[in-house]
């Protein structure tokens, strides 16, 4: 605890609850503003043409003065992904662990940030010191490593973010979980815990990593094609266990796609003999059964790659009959449409796919068993479930009263909720501006609601254009009307209807033009209207109508 006393503590959800990624938390003590992870969410399915998401930030570009450090728990995009976009408008120091402050600057590469930003490798035994608390740390087990719980002590106890985590009794060296330091947390007055909840309508505990290896091992053994493996790129235990199976076996390993592991490979968190990995131009010299290809894509996304390959659109790989492709992730929402898709043409291909399943896959969250084991070590005072789908932080609040907490005890905040301790008491407070930034292409925040409307439209319906042009001092048409369209019907086979809406519209114009004044509003939307009811009752399609009217 800190020797001042603290008055007021808020924390305030931007981002990853009631949807999977997209972390963004604000932990608010007295006048101090402290930002955990700064995450991104890969668009659903109605996100047309929309590259990701990431939060709205308005509430801390309102107050950026009193913003005093970004801290990130580790090293994925659900975790870093939206950092540079904060960064353009939030200047404030970054503190991460080795590994995770690496993969972050990369990001910054891709998205320019003005100015120096200063960035503080920290570890499980890092204290940093600010005006009304401090901050600690401890380790945690992930699928990466150098994850990383979030501790900020205050007069009430300590405040924990668990990060991303499970508990792995097989995990070793840099992904073995600091329990003790857990534990004494707990001993010492646990005041809030938010903790992850991926996993939490999962029963039991979350399968070791040890389990998965030693399938994957089989299969290494057995198969006699070419092995494509399919994965996170920021998955490092799978990219590792890959690393060591093809070592143990005699294989070599090719990396396809946009990925993480010459990060992790230069500063030692990923381990690999010099003639295990080939570049991807060189797999044709080595037999089928000797070639091991790990396939990720760009922000991550492992499908990326894997559809290039199998839609024959990659330079270096074709899918061969006798290849067995492991799919060792589970899709995201709004994925999964594209993953069926893939494994059918895979299949159409000839190659045996593996799914993610728990032969191939593991979480690498806590299920149920290890959420409680997670409550029990810290003792919370209040507990606020985060970090899933609305859906997933109510069956954590249900783990939560199993072990003795109360309704009253239990916060489940939305974006933008506030939950703020001020006399005494706990209590939701208000809201603050939150929800979805759209980035499409070089685009932030410039793709909103009306324009995914009708991009879905065009999409449906197509898009009829009228193009006319006036001789205004005749009072007459000089030109047109013409008629183009686009997704909304071909134009050859449509001969009468396409006559027809050009007398439509050529009758609306003479009614106009042969007045002394009219307004260019009202001409348009006359043949937005009748043409709209001519079109649906003609095909029960609704395009968008463009009306375009010139004069000379």
């Amino acid at each position: 605890m800190t020797k001042l006393n603290n008055e007021t503590i808020r924390i305030i959800p931007l981002g990853g609850v009631g949807e999977i990624g997209k972390a963004m938390y604000v932990v608010e003590i007295d006048e101090e503003i402290f930002v955990v992870d700064s995450g991104l969410m890969f668009p659903e399915d109605e996100m047309l043409g929309i590259d990701i998401v990431i939060p709205d930030i308005t509430y801390l570009e309102e107050n950026k003065d009193r913003v005093k450090g970004i801290f990130l728990t580790h090293g994925h995009e659900d975790a870093i992904g939206s950092l540079p976009y904060l960064l353009q408008k939030v200047q404030a120091p970054v503190y991460g662990s080795k590994l995770t402050i690496a993969l972050a600057k990369e990001h910054l590469k891709e998205v320019p940030v003005p100015g120096n930003v200063k960035f503080f490798e920290v570890t499980n035994k890092s204290r940093m010191n600010f005006q009304n608390t401090y901050v600690t740390f401890f380790h945690t087990t992930h699928s990466i490593p150098d994850s990383l719980g979030i501790v900020f002590h205050t007069s009430e106890g300590a405040i924990v973010h668990t990060g991303e985590f499970k508990f792995d009794q097989m995990a070793k060296g840099m992904y073995k979980p600091d329990i003790a330091k857990m534990a004494n947390l707990g001993e010492e007055g646990v005041f809030i815990l938010m903790s992850d909840s991926n996993e939490a309508e999962r029963p039991g505990y979350t399968t070791s990593e040890s389990v998965i290896k030693d399938h994957i091992r089989k299969t290494f053994r057995s198969v006699k094609g070419r092995i494509l493996v399919s994965l996170y790129a920021s998955n490092f235990i799978r990219m590792q266990q890959v690393f060591d199976l093809a070592a143990e076996t005699g294989k070599k390993v090719a990396v396809v796609g946009k990925s993480g592991f010459e990060v992790g490979i230069r500063l030692g968190y990923l381990e690999a003999a010099e003639d295990v990995i080939v570049p991807v131009k060189e797999i044709g010299n080595y037999p089928d059964e000797d070639v091991v290809i790990i396939v990720t894509g760009s922000q991550g996304e492992p499908l990326e790659a894997l559809e290039r390959i199998v839609r024959k659109h990659h330079k270096d790989i074709r899918i061969k009959e006798t290849d067995t492709v492991l799919i060792t992730f589970t899709p995201s929402p709004g994925m999964e449409v594209n993953m069926f898709d893939t494994m059918n043409n895979l299949e159409k291909a000839g190659a045996t796919v593996m799914a993610a399943n728990k032969k191939v896959h593991v979480s690498g969250h806590g299920s149920q068993e290890d959420l409680k084991l997670m409550l029990n070590l810290m003792k919370p005072k209040y507990f606020i479930p985060i970090q899933g789908e609305y859906r997933m932080l109510i069956a954590h609040s249900k783990l939560a009263q199993q072990i003795g907490l109360t309704k009253s005890e239990i916060f489940i905040a939305d974006k933008g909720d506030i939950v703020e301790y001020k006399n005494g008491k706990m209590r939701m407070s208000g809201r603050v501006p939150a929800g979805n930034v759209l980035i499409d292409g070089i685009g932030v925040g410039d793709v909103g609601n009306i324009v995914l409307r009708d991009r879905k439209l065009l999409s449906q319906d197509g898009i009829f254009i009228v193009v006319v042009t006036l001789n205004r001092q005749q009072k007459k048409i000089a030109s047109g009307p013409e008629i183009l369209s686009r997704g909304f019907v071909y134009v050859r086979e449509s001969e009468e209807l396409i006559s027809e809406s050009a007398d439509l519209v050529r009758t609306i114009v003479e009614k106009y033009v042969n007045k002394d004044t009219f307004e260019w509003t009202n001409i348009k939307q006359e043949i937005r209207d009748t043409l709209n009811s001519y079109l649906f009752q003609k095909t029960k399609r609704r395009p968008m109508i463009i009306p375009i009217i010139m004069e000379y």
